[in-house]
């Protein structure tokens, strides 16, 4: 076997880049780690500047012809994607949960399939993709959506493959070309990807791979001139340096952030319902930008929503993600572990109380956490932790549950439960967010824009906002032929 090709879970991984339609090899390497047990899966090619350079300049070649490709044929190339991902889901399941920790349960039945479907749906979109002519004074006015050019795509860890679909889609449905950079804990399913690109005829150059450190690399595609969008899914310090990069060629920028988002539990709720949707947010170890881990409930009901809320959190079982019986695997990396530790043991120095948890188990698990007297103010209610930690505040009224919700930097979701319409109404035209659940949660539709507000990021993705995004709109405006009256 080649040096550059691993078995990870029975299935062969290229560890090179991808680079215009070839395996392009790095002098140097970096070791993948599996979070599930440390062992290694793979030693990865680092990227330098030169194969980011590389990758770009294989962008812009391929982009004329793929941005002159008819819709349909993108629109059928997209489809074969999704057929060869399709073909491939349990190679794609076991190799992001060897990678990344994640329940293979959860990879087997909601992500791949939705994985996939990223990409029949901008297809579709694609196709549908119009905007009524209108008419000034006699004059034709035309839209269209024109590609953009060559597109940086830099995905995180706790969703690989999802969010990296999740740009790459649209994109390449816009006709851009692709430049797709995954984090550095979770590079294997982005090279599978470009395998199953490959063999569903999309011509080389349209989607670029490169691996690697972004404090080696990233500078290197954000920053470079030919790039003409970058999309970015992170931390909101990387989005500072990212932004500042992309400054000097003034490059479209798409961020989304995280968050640290509430859920406003009303003493009108259905307090069972209300207690699973909390305990949900130890999904994925806590590894969920849209979880809501500020636990705000109302006075008069908040030691029986505890009651019932500690009665379903004891019975979550933690361990091998590839279980089908584990509610929560591990966290992804030891620095993350000791991350979301220090929080909690800084929380607890200033005066939080844990509930359950509030401490690591072994070496690779952190115990699902629930945290009370904590103080608005607070480093654990203002910032986000990233990992299986809630905290519990009450509030007196509906005034005082808006106030709390929306003080904090961020603004990328919130969850209500209530059982009074007119107030879910209410309140959720108050709350700083860019998505809402009223009696719900992580119910996500691609016709529905994405993003953040405040901290939480720049920009909207989805349905046609994904499109408005990856597009230069123009207007086209015709003037009436001889003899057609003028208005």
């Amino acid at each position: 076997m080649s040096q550059h090709l691993f078995t990870v879970a029975g299935v062969e991984v290229d560890t090179r880049h991808h680079i215009g339609g070839a395996r392009v090899a790095s002098a140097e390497t970096f070791t993948d780690v599996s979070p599930i047990d440390g062992g290694v899966l793979g030693e990865i090619s680092r990227g330098t500047p030169a194969e980011a350079g590389a990758a770009v300049a294989a962008a812009k070649d391929a982009f004329p012809g793929w941005a002159a490709t008819p819709r349909a044929e993108r629109a059928r190339l997209l489809r074969a994607i999704a057929d060869g991902i399709d073909r491939r889901a349990e190679e794609l399941a076991v190799v992001e949960t060897a990678d990344n920790g994640a329940l293979l349960r959860s990879h087997r039945r909601g992500v791949m399939p939705r994985v996939a479907h990223n990409f029949r749906f901008f297809a579709d979109r694609l196709l549908a993709l119009d905007h009524e002519d209108f008419t000034t004074r006699g004059h034709t006015n035309h839209v269209t959506w024109d590609p953009a050019g060559p597109c940086v795509l830099i995905t995180p860890w706790n969703a690989p493959l999802m969010l990296a679909t999740w740009k790459v889609a649209p994109a390449l449905a816009a006709g851009n070309t692709v430049v797709l950079k995954p984090a550095e804990w979770t590079p294997l399913t982005a090279s599978l990807l470009a395998d199953i690109a490959a063999e569903a005829g999309l011509p080389a150059g349209v989607l670029n791979v490169v691996q690697g450190y972004g404090s080696e690399i990233g500078d290197a595609l954000t920053a470079h001139p030919d790039v003409r969008r970058i999309s970015f899914t992170g931390s909101v310090p990387t989005a500072r340096h990212i932004a500042a990069s992309a400054a000097a060629h003034l490059t479209p920028l798409s961020l989304e952030l995280g968050g640290k988002s509430p859920l406003l539990v009303f003493a009108d709720a259905d307090l069972d319902l209300a207690a699973d949707l909390a305990v949900e947010q130890y999904d994925n170890a806590g590894q969920v930008c849209l979880a809501a881990t500020r636990l705000l409930v109302e006075e008069s009901v908040a030691e029986e929503f505890t009651r019932r809320f500690l009665a379903r959190a004891s019975r979550l079982r933690q361990g091998d993600p590839r279980d089908e019986a584990t509610d929560i695997g591990p966290t992804i990396h030891p620095r993350q572990l000791e991350r979301v530790d220090g929080f909690v043991r800084r929380a607890l120095a200033d005066g939080a109380r844990a509930l359950i948890g509030g401490h690591r188990r072994g070496d690779r698990y952190y115990a699902p956490t629930l945290l009370t007297d904590v103080r608005q103010d607070s480093e654990i209610v203002q910032e986000e932790v990233f990992g299986p930690v809630l905290t519990l505040q009450t509030f007196g009224d509906e005034d005082e549950a808006v106030r709390l919700a929306n003080d904090t930097a961020y603004g990328l979701a919130a969850t209500v439960a209530t059982g009074d319409p007119d107030r879910a109404e209410r309140v959720t035209a108050r709350l700083v967010a860019g998505t809402v659940w009223v009696n719900c949660f992580f119910v996500r539709d691609l016709r529905a824009p994405f993003g953040g507000s405040r901290r939480s990021g720049i920009g909207r993705e989805g349905g046609t906002w994904s499109f408005d995004f990856y597009c230069d709109l123009k207007n086209t405006v015709t003037a009436p032929r001889e003899g057609q009256d003028h208005g």
